[in-house]
């Protein structure tokens, strides 16, 4: 229920945001109020500027102005917002964005670091835990008394040299000038400081910020034969000692010894009775970011990377003349390769050496061939033979093999790009040390509720709750006493994370494998827990990746925000968003230059009664995107995933009929991506691609005979440098620049296409190197990208830039919208059928030379799918594309779905991953997994067209598809053939 906003006449500062003049990107002086406290969506259609007024607006100068009252000393540390292009904002609260692309891609980062539950649950484990030995896993792990630690020691050789340490500081950053000096006061006079042994007088300056260990010598001792001579008592008085000034720990270390057997550390609290493994308990222990708690072997990733072999040969058909090891290849012709100079000069040699054909394919070389040119030849010394124009000279040495060569290029490479390449070779693996679970031994065997530390963050949030909830109610004396505050703390926010609909991901699972939806909605659950009030909240579309059943709860979770009095305001384009919302700006008319205006605010009933309102007219009824006259027919052909077992997938077999449009649907972690992507999409592109990505466990698929081509339209960037553009990644730009050089006044000045590429030097401006600003560091204040005073931002040189067509030059073209370069290059058929396509999948507003790193996950997918469209299709192509509606606006939606229909109509297949209703409805065919997400899910709920499914009462895509459903469509034959249906293991 929307929260009523009393009506104030007179706007203030104290009760609405007051925004003058805003003028960010291609928003046109807009001027409104926002009312405080309230929930406010802003919708229009995709570039109408939305993000232009939530975020690069109201959000950037709220950041700024925090960022501003810091000292200079803090804000070289932050990264400055420069100011937003407004006149004044009034009324601005401490703002906080919770985007889709902000979270961290760092492989450390996992859910459970982010909601910070795992912090609470080392606080659990080095309080409430019960340690075993990692030895004797049988055995408890318990307090050492000193007559023990002396028993142990006194069992040593006769003659072994001891020194008693105290290790007073482990693992932490300082100086410790201050405690050396109280250290020699005590009349303590050496030291062991990293690993080194020192007089504590010697002048010896640590570094600050360096963490440091520090042991001091307590006492020196040879052991002796006999019980009577004193060793043991002066022993023990030495250990009582030590124990005292380092909390409960010793360390006894055999002199005379180098290996870490000779090294004993005691602890009074924690100790194995049979081997005398000591575990000290606390939170760092816990801590894959700390070396006292990750597996030496992987650094605490759970993952160790290498080259992999597979992917220096991804086609083994080829030869090496061919440029069968991928690392040694270069481009031939349009679409062949060859064998590379560096290349050439190992393999010429090898190839004498052995006696083998560079011509053989790779597959028929003998398999020592094949080992000795990824691992190396051994101790064998081969004739290498350089020749460089006049000179020749030859050396003998055992060849390293391709893999060595990679890895040391690797390791001596300080060039980003250099590394990005030599990155497609590598993959990654689980550690075997610690399988995946990124913490040591000791760690492992720590236990609370029998459970370690990685057992539970490899719960889905649901189960863990559910398992902390237990355990809230069984522990007893001083363990509950000490574990009921941080098991509350734990609760509820696992709590907030099942509530917005993530209770199938689990603790463990790392940052970077979310989806932007998934990560807002992690961030959101974390911003509720802190209970912060008087705040500004900025959300980029929450519902993204979210089923339908699932958004209500969100809905709930963001009314909760706003009324722990918070202003949420919310890019939104769900219609029950809009329709619950407090306030509702609407952002328009159309994209681009022609967007940018406010067209309407207030309720719902506001934007329907606006004739330019867009939305109104969805929202009314008067657009809409109709549930199509007739489906396609589905027949006896189609692709079969065979007991499909991957992540939570229940042996499932599923048939994908070929020739029509298939949504695969379902709630949250059902199990859809694992099917579709992990499984289907990796068989098939290792079959008909060469791809080495291991697809999900399965038994076989069936039905490839009906596909020769396989194209995955995700939402990865399409470039990772600003130098990339949609003209350079969609081909359009080649032929651009081909259109300039064949222009008379080129001819006559001999320019070719070169002449118009700021990649490369020639026809680019020098000074800015081709990117028409220039980086200007301020330190204290954020950099400073200035305009390039030579050629002032158009990127190319004077000389490239006076070659005009219809009075436009090249840097003008690239500063273009795609729909206004289509009317520009109308007259040009091969530039105005690629150009309609970008503009027919909806980016019509976005520029042809806009940087690639400021596209969104969505639009970046779509100028792929544009990509796709300006090929030649084989009419036996299958399409499989993930959620192709994010970021998208009903128009746009509709839109989209005529091309999509367009690639089908063509003959080719498309399956869908989708939860937007407006998709699934037009949909010929549907796959619904579920019924709910995680261990609940993975199983077959309802196949069939959408009137079918709507009929399966078990489905929760069905049951919100009934209303829609009212026209029931005509099949185009009256008897229709379906797939089989997908059977589940007894």
């Amino acid at each position: 229920m929307a929260k009523n906003t009393p009506q104030s006449p007179a706007p203030t500062p104290q009760t609405h945001l007051i925004i003058k003049g805003a003028r960010e990107h291609n928003l046109k002086n807009v001027s409104l109020t926002i009312p405080k406290r309230t929930l406010t969506v802003i919708t229009g259609v995709s570039g109408s500027g939305k993000s232009s007024l939530a975020f690069d607006t109201i959000y950037a100068e709220g950041q700024r102005r925090y960022v501003e009252s810091l000292s200079a000393y803090a804000r070289q540390f932050l990264e400055l917002n420069n100011k937003p292009d407004v006149d004044r904002i009034d009324g601005l609260a401490p703002a906080i964005a919770i985007e889709q692309k902000t979270t961290s891609k760092n492989p450390r980062s996992t859910v459970g670091t982010i909601t910070e539950i795992y912090d609470y649950l080392r606080l659990l484990y080095a309080n409430a835990g019960i340690a075993h030995c990692p030895n004797h896993p049988d055995v408890v792990i318990t307090a050492q008394t000193i007559q023990q630690m002396v028993d142990h020691v006194t069992a040593w050789p006769s003659g072994t040299k001891l020194m008693v340490m105290a290790p007073v500081v482990r693992g932490r950053k300082g100086e410790y000038v201050k405690e050396r000096q109280h250290w020699q006061a005590l009349g303590y006079t050496r030291a062991e400081i990293n690993g080194e042994l020192v007089e504590l007088s010697d002048p010896l300056k640590l570094t600050k910020n360096e963490k440091h260990d520090i042991s001091l010598v307590i006492d020196r001792l040879v052991l002796k034969e006999g019980k009577d001579n004193g060793i043991a008592t002066r022993l023990a008085d030495s250990l009582a000692t030590a124990l005292k000034l380092s909390e409960g720990l010793v360390e006894v270390v055999q002199m005379d010894s180098k290996s870490p057997e000779g090294r004993k550390l005691f602890s009074e609290k924690h100790s194995c009775p049979i081997c005398g493994h000591s575990t000290q308990l606390e939170p760092r222990l816990f801590s894959f970011n700390s070396p006292f708690g990750a597996c030496q072997t992987c650094d605490g990733l759970g993952e160790v990377i290498f080259f992999n072999p597979d992917l220096i040969v991804p086609d083994e058909s080829l030869t090496l003349n061919q440029g069968a090891i991928h690392a040694w290849r270069e481009k031939a012709g349009r679409e062949g390769f060859q064998l590379s100079k560096g290349g050439a000069y190992y393999l010429k040699a090898l190839s004498r050496h052995y006696g083998f054909s560079l011509d053989t394919p790779y597959v028929k070389l003998p398999s020592t061939v094949k080992d000795m040119l990824i691992h190396g030849s051994g101790s064998d010394r081969i004739e290498f033979k350089f020749e460089g124009g006049k000179s020749t000279f030859s050396t003998k040495k055992p060849f390293d093999g391709v893999l060595d060569i990679l890895r040391r290029r690797w390791e001596e490479s300080t060039n980003p790009y250099a590394r990005e390449d030599l990155n497609r070779y590598r993959s990654a693996k689980p550690c075997e040390a610690c399988n995946g679970a990124r913490l040591n031994p000791s760690a492992m065997v720590v236990t609370v509720g029998q459970k370690n530390v990685h057992q539970y963050t490899s719960m889905s949030i649901s189960s863990a709750l559910q398992f902390t909830e237990h355990l809230q109610t069984s522990l007893t004396g001083s363990a509950e006493k000490i574990a009921t505050p941080i098991l509350r703390e734990i609760n509820a926010r696992l709590g907030f994370l099942n509530h917005v609909g993530l209770n199938y991901l689990s603790l463990e699972r790392t940052a970077g494998t979310l989806s932007g939806g998934e990560a807002q909605r992690i961030r959101l659950a974390s911003q509720i827990g802190s209970g912060l009030t008087g705040v500004l909240y900025v959300l980029d579309e929450p519902s993204i990746g979210l089923h339908q059943r699932d958004n209500t709860r969100l809905l709930e979770t963001l009314t909760k925000l706003r009324d722990l009095d918070n202003t949420v305001l919310v890019v939104e384009h769900d219609e029950d968003a809009i329709r619950m919302a407090d306030y509702v700006i609407d952002m328009g008319p159309l994209a681009g230059v022609n967007g940018g205006e406010m067209i309407a605010a207030g309720n719902v009933d506001n934007l329907i009664n606006e004739p330019r309102s867009i939305t109104g007219q969805y929202l009314s009824g008067k657009r809409a995107i109709n549930v199509p006259s007739k489906r396609r027919p589905v027949s006896e052909r189609q692709i079969t995933v065979h007991n499909a077992q991957g992540n939570n997938l229940q042996n499932l077999t599923v048939s994908f009929p070929v020739g029509v449009l298939t949504c695969v649907t379902g709630v949250s972690g059902s199990g859809k991506s694992t099917l579709v992507m992990d499984t289907l999409h990796h068989a098939l592109a290792a079959r008909l691609n060469g791809n080495k990505e291991q697809p999900a466990k399965h038994a076989k698929i069936t039905g490839l005979e009906h596909i020769d081509k396989l194209v995955n339209i995700d939402q990865s960037p399409i470039g990772r440098t600003p130098r990339s553009n949609p003209a350079t990644y969609t081909g359009i730009y080649g032929p651009i620049r081909d259109w300039y050089a064949a222009l008379p006044e080129s001819k006559a000045r001999g320019y070719g296409p070169g002449r118009f590429s700021f990649n490369v030097k020639g026809g680019r401006c020098e000074a800015c190197e081709g990117d028409g600003v220039i980086k200007v560091e301020m330190h204290f204040l954020p950099d400073v990208y200035v305009q390039c005073e030579v050629c002032h931002g158009k990127r190319f040189n004077r000389e490239t830039l006076e070659v005009i067509f219809k009075g436009k030059s090249i840097a003008d073209v690239l500063d273009m919208t795609v729909a206004d370069a289509y009317e520009f290059f109308s007259g040009v058929p091969r530039l105005a059928k690629q150009l309609k396509t970008l503009s027919d999948v909806g980016l019509g507003y976005i520029k042809l030379g806009q940087s690639a790193t400021t596209l969104s996950g969505g639009e970046a997918q779509r100028v792929k799918l544009a990509k796709e469209l300006t090929k030649i299709a084989t009419g036996r192509t299958l399409y499989i594309l993930d959620e192709p509606t994010t970021g998208l606006h009903f128009a746009d939606i509709d839109q989209l779905l005529k091309v999509l229909h367009r690639l089908v109509d063509a003959g080719n297949t498309m399956v869908i991953i989708e939860h937007n209703l407006d998709v699934i409805k037009t949909a010929d065919w549907l796959i619904d997994i579920g019924p709910e997400g995680g261990s609940g899910g993975g199983e077959l709920v309802a196949e069939g067209t959408p009137e079918q499914v709507a009929k399966v009462k078990t489905s929760h895509t069905g049951q919100y598809l009934i209303p829609l459903l009212k026209a029931k469509p005509v099949i185009a034959e009256d008897k229709p053939k379906k797939p089989a249906k997908a059977k589940k293991a007894a």
